[in-house]
């Protein structure tokens, strides 16, 4: 009786100090940025294309993918380590599903893809080469077209810059 009592206690003790002491592992954010680097701005996105309001969306959109993901500190231009710029170079919409009521004598398309491509560097402020050179990324979103198109569309315009911005984002705080 004794014993077991003994050997429970030192179960508990010795499962405590695994809970407490971990593997290694950090829980939470980390960027694998430079050392020196823990905030970012976001500059005005340059857009290339006739998309009306995709530059402001894709900035919105990663503004809000940085700070989801913790790694940097977003701040204002004047006063952050780096500044992420980028510029739309490419917005596409297709088709990707039919619909025919009539065996398919009527052509209508049912559901579209969108795509956004990014293409952004990241500097710091006072050095002639670029912490990230240019890459390109490019975010995709289907819809249907239910009751008003437009509203269908400026949704998935959204989520493809989402889409986009999320993997900038990734490529910046991981580094590679």
């Amino acid at each position: 009786m004794i014993c077991c009592k003994r050997i429970l206690s030192l179960c508990a003790v010795l499962g405590a100090s695994l809970l407490f002491t971990g593997c290694g592992y950090r829980i939470g954010a980390r960027s694998l940025m430079h050392p020196d680097v823990k905030s970012i701005a976001v500059a005005e996105v340059k857009n290339d294309t006739l998309e009306m309001l995709a530059a402001s969306v894709m900035r919105q959109q990663l503004c809000e993918r940085i700070q989801f993901d913790g790694g940097l500190t977003l701040k204002n231009l004047g006063s952050s380590d780096c500044v992420l710029y980028g510029k739309i170079v490419k917005v596409s919409n297709m088709t990707i599903r039919e619909d025919s009521m009539d065996n398919d004598i009527t052509y209508r398309p049912a559901e579209f893809m969108l795509s956004v491509t990014l293409e952004f560097t990241v500097l710091i402020p006072g050095r002639g080469e670029p912490l990230i050179p240019t890459r390109s990324v490019v975010g995709s979103a289907s819809y249907q077209v239910l009751a008003d198109p437009a509203v269908s569309r400026a949704n998935a315009l959204k989520q493809a810059c989402y889409n986009a911005a999320r993997l900038a984002v990734e490529y910046t705080t991981e580094a590679w």
